[in-house]
């Protein structure tokens, strides 16, 4: 018999929904902190120096030097072949420098004090807007040791969202990196409150006179400068309480301007005595994470804080500088750092996932059909639980793999969104276990995790200890708390890490927190019988079709996604018709192949993507993908259409945080819908 992870607690029964389900590891009483002297982030700190200030807590590297490289492209112009140079930069770096705890607690002290004396005070509230690196998590510690709130904002956010979490949080303070001193310059202007700004890194003399020339009224100091402060006027700490406000983490919204998360040092405490109680038997004090995710992001925020905890090691690293292709004279930060944990998205692991393919691909014959036989076998024997027969493959295939993320890669958690079954599959096989973790930012990033004894496909676990979960009816998509085999519905989640609501924002705050505190999720989950459960829909992103089948277009995207000419998609349905469509950021590289084995002459990207042989043999390749994954009818392509430019945040059709905005997505394709669906 199946053991179950989770029991009922709560009424019996209760009309339209689920009886409430905790997890086996808090049935009486729902996590609110990791150890008994932790209330609060700063005391995270400190209870990790107290008992390991020798080990290695943070690592970093240094540029040092940046090597430019000139390269013939070729372009397509006026459908002739056009010969040009191009420039690129890559970047040499050092090892990485290490801070101990001990070393890391004197940083973040000569921070707070530094806040202090440049004039930042306990509950002020102080943005910070830049890109994750050591600085940025000991920039917040360092306002944590004086109970100064931080503000997130995503590097990428843009001036408008920006803007508006500085006018929001009527914020006097901000700190930044050097390479964003201009964005800061355009819009200090709009933020009356704003005084003062940190930077962190070298600035372009030309950046700082300019924004000194246009705001002759901000005091500009260095980070480097700060902490001197620090250093020579110290002052007593003021540590926040349980109940003080650690962020206004600013989510990314599709639509309108970014919502600012209010979380507590309490809400953040208990989740991190949630994930400790159900991953620390798997994570060892000395175990090496690699940071690179943006911290402005709930999830990277909340697993930093965890593996200080922990006592396992940070390494910073950088997308540019992840791996070996992107650096020069040295290893990727990944081959350097040799991490053996790993967080992740699922564009990270669908990366990784068609880089492995792009290289199995370049051998014969004879190689691919060895790997993908290994692949299938160790697979097969992973399924069935029989991991003693793994290791050959290992041995054998999958060890050149590893050595591609330094060889002690155990375990990796993708989050953020659905990760397709295959890549799932495929990486956990060929590299480590991904495991999936579900969360949003209203709840501090972890609702529920799947731990690695009960290992499966398109679950993300049971629930977290520090929270409470039940699944309410959505009738009008037919999802009923009394569905059999699996009961189903709206993913309602309570407990201590659960956010009070959205900052300024009463409307908001009402429209998604009841009376009782339940987090309306917008999720459709399903429970299964061992108290593991799954995300199946998003309630706003179902779309009822012509003959009355509803179907979930984030789903879609997480399988179709998988395809190796995909680089990004959005699935577009109509609710007159009876099936979906989609507009695919093509891979170029992938597109060329595929140009070239169909034995089409041109080279240019922009016009293979509307080939109609192009076209058909994506779209071909997409229905393969979507009946391995086992698709309906009702959730197969009708169309494709390709597009040759990526889609970012800068071009407004994705958010910061990289999620499609899809309403603008739509009507920026409207024509191109329309003709798919003709």
């Amino acid at each position: 018999m199946t053991k179950c992870l989770t029991v009922d607690v709560g009424p019996s029964e209760v009309q339209g929904e689920t009886r409430i389900r905790r997890s086996v590891l808090s049935a009486k009483r729902l996590m609110s902190s990791p150890h008994d002297d932790i209330k609060t982030l700063y005391d995270v700190v400190n209870h990790s120096v107290k008992i390991r200030p020798n080990l290695n807590a943070i690592g970093y590297r240094k540029v040092v030097k940046i090597i430019d490289e000139e390269k013939e492209i070729t372009k397509m112009v006026g459908g002739e072949e056009v010969k040009e140079k191009k420039t690129w930069k890559f970047f040499k770096m050092s090892g990485y420098h290490w801070l101990t705890y001990k070393d890391a607690k004197q940083v973040i002290d000569s921070i707070g004090c530094g806040l202090r004396k440049f004039g930042v005070n306990p509950k002020d509230k102080m943005t910070v807007f830049g890109a994750t690196s050591a600085n940025w998590l000991l920039v917040a510690h360092g306002a944590f040791t004086q109970s100064i709130t931080i503000v997130t904002a995503y590097d990428t956010l843009g001036e408008d969202g920006l803007l508006h979490s500085m006018n929001e949080a009527e914020v006097a303070t901000a700190y930044t990196n050097a390479d964003l001193l201009n964005t800061i310059k355009n819009v200090a202007g709009k933020c009356p409150t704003l005084k003062k700004i940190i930077y962190d890194g070298e600035a372009k003399p030309a950046d700082v006179i300019a924004l000194q020339d246009a705001h002759p009224h901000l005091e500009l100091i260095t980070l480097e400068e700060l902490k001197q402060l620090g250093v020579d006027n110290p002052v007593e700490p003021t540590p926040p309480a349980a109940k003080d406000y650690c962020c206004i983490m600013y989510t990314s919204g599709s639509t309108g301007n970014p919502k600012g998360v209010l979380l507590t040092h309490g809400n953040l405490v208990a989740a991190i005595g949630g994930v400790n109680k159900m991953l620390t038997k798997y994570v060892h004090e000395g175990d090496t994470l690699l940071a690179y995710l943006p911290l402005a992001h709930v999830l990277e925020f909340l697993v930093e804080n965890v593996c200080l905890f922990w006592g396992v090691t940070l390494g910073y690293g950088t997308v540019r500088t992840l791996t070996d292709a992107s650096v020069r004279e040295c290893q990727g930060d990944i081959k350097e750092l040799r991490p053996t944990l790993m967080t992740g998205v699922p564009a990270v692991w669908e990366t990784i996932r068609k880089g492995v393919l792009a290289q199995v691909s370049q051998g014969s014959p004879l190689v691919q059909k060895v790997f993908h036989a290994a692949l299938n076998a160790k697979a097969w024997c992973m399924e069935r639980k029989l991991g003693a027969l793994t290791g050959i493959f290992d041995t054998v295939v999958f060890n050149k793999v590893k050595q591609q993320t330094g060889g002690r890669l155990r375990f990796a958690l993708s989050g953020g969104a659905p990760i397709s079954q295959e890549t799932q599959r495929f990486l956990s096989t060929a590299l480590c276990p991904i495991l999936q973790g579900y969360g949003m930012t209203e709840s501090c990033g972890m609702c529920a995790i799947l731990t690695p004894d009960v290992f499966n496909y398109n679950r993300v676990g049971s629930p977290v200890p520090c929270t409470e979960v039940k699944l309410v009816d959505v009738p009008d998509a037919g999802y009923f708390s009394t569905d059999l085999p699996r009961p189903r519905g709206e993913v309602f989640i309570r407990g201590p890490s659960i956010t009070a609501g959205y900052f300024k924002n009463p409307e908001e705050t009402s429209a998604t927190l009841t009376a009782d505190r339940w987090l309306k999720t917008g999720d459709i989950g399903e429970w299964h019988p061992d108290g593991t459960i799954s995300i199946i829909d998003r309630k706003k992103n179902l779309v009822k079709l012509s003959h009355g089948e509803y179907i979930a277009l984030e789903k879609l995207e997480s399988v179709y996604k998988s395809t190796a000419y995909c680089n990004n998609i959005c699935v577009y349905a109509d609710s007159m018709q009876n099936k979906p469509v989609a507009i695919i950021v093509a891979s170029e590289p992938r597109i060329l192949e595929l140009a070239k084995a169909k034995g089409i002459a041109s080279k240019d990207f922009a016009v293979l993507c509307h080939d109609k042989v192009i076209i058909k043999a994506v779209l071909d390749a997409c229905l393969s993908t979507a009946k391995r994954a086992g698709l309906k009818p009702a959730e197969m392509l009708q169309g494709v259409y390709l597009e040759h430019e990526e889609w970012t945040a800068q071009g407004g059709l994705l958010t910061a945080a990289q999620k499609l905005k899809r309403k603008d997505i739509n009507q920026a394709y409207v024509s191109q819908i329309k003709t798919l669906y003709a």
